[in-house]
């Protein structure tokens, strides 16, 4: 099982998308059969084999096994995934946003994630079809900042240090040079939502 599986095609994003199936991914982290996810849904054991067979058909389900129960023989499956992406290419053009030049707007920076899913997904796809690891590189942290000025001074000095690093580490003409994709953003951090109170 994949740790994260990225949806290209736009049929299988609407596959997952479905309630029930998007419930069945998740319930399929461990192998289970129909009629265990029957029980847990509240549906018929029929229902559930149509939806399994939907997911199958899109790679998004595979057969785990056989377990003996009760007399009958029953099929489990589980995703082929851990948790599920569905890229912007999955919209073909509308998901294809032109790249703001105003880098400090939120399109800007959606147009980026966006296009660092497509660009990774693909990148996964052949590194796994070549069978070599694919290296990447990730931060992420917190900064409470105390005010916009602190906010637009931290800006200015992140981006002269990045600037600086760029310049004494780029070199497009060594042999055997390839390229990387850096991207640093920050957006404001989503508030916590509110605890219910139990009644």
């Amino acid at each position: 099982m994949r740790d994260v599986e990225v949806i290209e095609d736009p049929a299988a994003a609407a596959v997952a998308l479905e309630p029930v199936r998007a419930r069945l991914l998740a319930e399929l982290a461990e192998p289970a059969s129909a009629a265990a996810l029957a029980t847990r849904l509240g549906l018929t054991r029929q229902k559930i084999n149509y939806h399994l067979r939907a997911l199958e058909s899109h790679g998004l389900v595979e057969p785990a096994g056989e377990r003996r129960w009760g007399g009958l023989t029953e099929r489990l499956f589980t995703a082929t995934a851990a948790s599920y992406q569905v890229s912007p290419a999955a919209l073909g053009e509308a998901g294809t946003p032109a790249v703001e030049p105003d880098r400090l707007s939120s399109g800007y920076l959606l147009a980026i994630a966006g296009r660092t899913v497509r660009e990774v997904a693909g990148l996964i796809r052949r590194a796994t079809d070549a069978g070599k690891p694919l290296p990447t590189l990730a931060l992420d942290t917190e900064i409470a900042f105390r005010s916009a000025r602190e906010r637009a001074a931290f800006t200015d000095e992140l981006t002269t240090a990045v600037t600086d690093l760029v310049s004494r580490y780029h070199d497009e003409t060594a042999p055997g040079a390839r390229t990387h994709r850096l991207v640093v953003s920050a957006h404001p951090k989503p508030a916590a939502p509110p605890a219910t109170r139990a009644g």
